[in-house]
């Protein structure tokens, strides 16, 4: 069949929840992926960060199949042998004592905010269902009824209401507003340390050590939202240790199993973690043998093939050479690894159509925010294959 042909199959019988390129592709390898008519294109994207280590490692892949020959669920009514070996691998990688391994992003942000609310009412003693969260506008955490509770995204929200209330919305970036919206029923602060889906937005220098020392302060949890940004993609395991902060819980998914599999995990320490009792919190699927097998060998490639510095250098090159483009339509360029933004002018027309374009000259990016174009290769990539995609995307970028 055509890609023509498969998009209009996806038309006719698929929910219009997305609005993707018209390319339909075939298969991947590493940085490349392949359309059903062959064509040969460079993923900018990574699945939104769930593909650090690149399309069907090899690694992965072998891990997960050979674990599906075994067994690929228990369910957590009886213990397996990938779990605790799961648990002692990520605690050792991300300096965390425990973690709770859930499936999608949403549902490990769901983790985190339960598990601040119980915390505010065992620990901190707030009122019994009093406990408020403070959170960024502009944040992306999900798209569960609880989640889009608090997003600022009319798109997100608008017909989903009614809506769950606990969350007081700050401006994005700005320390004070935090420190001014607490109150004592303030169990936690939740950020990502960089808004990706927000359009690649950093906050200023020394805000997120501003928001640790705050919350330290204060007696309220800081937990930060590394789904898009952990695991390497901003040249650090963790956005956060940019400014050496270590949040009281993370959250992480996507690249935690390579996009084999959903895979995302809450970690934090004992005190906060051991909360949680059996029967209060769970998942069918989470912490499944085949999920954590393929969790252990993404995490494996990323420490062994040293992605996270490979994230760094590629990242630092990529970002200074897409500032040099002289694009009378780019108004910034910014990002801190293999995670970047190209912000255009409201003038620009719009992000769509350079996507467009750059899906012509074999490269996938994709629009966020109507005006920013985001780059987020696997961080596998190497200077030879950006320096292959630097002249086309040059040439989309200063097209009129």
């Amino acid at each position: 069949m055509k890609s023509s042909e498969f998009i209009q199959l996806e038309k006719k019988y698929g929910a219009n929840n997305y609005h993707p390129l018209d390319v339909v592709i075939e298969r991947g390898e590493g940085v490349w992926v392949y359309d059903v008519e062959g064509n040969r294109y460079l993923d900018c994207l990574s699945a939104y960060s769930a593909l650090n280590q690149g399309h069907v490692h090899p690694e992965i892949l072998k891990a997960m199949v050979e674990q599906a020959s075994r067994v690929t669920l228990t369910s957590r009514a009886f213990r397996n042998d990938q779990l605790p070996l799961f648990y002692k691998e990520l605690a050792e990688m991300s300096g965390y004592e425990m973690s709770l391994p859930m499936n999608s992003g949403a549902e490990a942000v769901e983790t985190a905010i339960k598990l601040a609310r119980k915390w505010a009412y065992q620990v901190k003693k707030v009122p019994r269902h009093q406990a408020e969260i403070i959170v960024a506008a502009g944040n992306f955490h999900g798209r569960t009824t609880t989640i889009i509770s608090f997003s600022t995204e009319p798109a997100y929200r608008d017909d989903f209401g009614p809506f769950t209330p606990g969350f007081v919305i700050v401006p994005y970036g700005d320390s004070s507003a935090i420190e001014k919206a607490i109150n004592p029923n303030t169990a936690a602060v939740m950020i990502e340390p960089i808004q990706g889906e927000g359009g690649v937005i950093i906050p200023p220098a020394g805000y997120l050590k501003k928001v640790k020392e705050i919350c330290e302060r204060e007696n309220v949890l800081f937990i930060a939202d590394e789904i898009q940004t952990g695991l390497g993609r901003t040249g650090k395991l963790f956005a956060c240790q940019h400014e050496d902060v270590r949040p009281d819980l993370t959250i992480i998914g996507k690249a935690l199993s390579g996009g084999f599999y959903p895979v995302s995990a809450v970690l934090g320490d004992a005190p906060t973690m051991g909360l949680y009792q059996p029967g209060e919190h769970g998942s069918t699927f989470g912490g499944n043998p085949l999920g954590a097998a393929v969790a252990r060998a993404a995490l494996r490639v990323i420490r062994e093939e040293h992605l996270v510095e490979n994230a760094a250098v590629q990242g630092e090159y990529f970002s200074e050479q897409l500032a040099e483009i002289p694009s009378r339509h780019i108004k910034e360029v910014r990002g801190k690894g293999l995670l970047i933004g190209v912000e255009l002018k409201p003038e620009a027309g719009g992000a769509r159509r350079f996507c467009e374009k750059m899906k012509d000259a074999g490269i996938l990016a994709k629009e966020t925010h109507q005006h920013v174009i985001r780059f987020a290769p696997p961080l596998t990539i190497q200077r030879d294959t950006i320096d292959w995609a630097l002249p086309r995307i040059r040439e989309v970028l200063t097209m009129p």
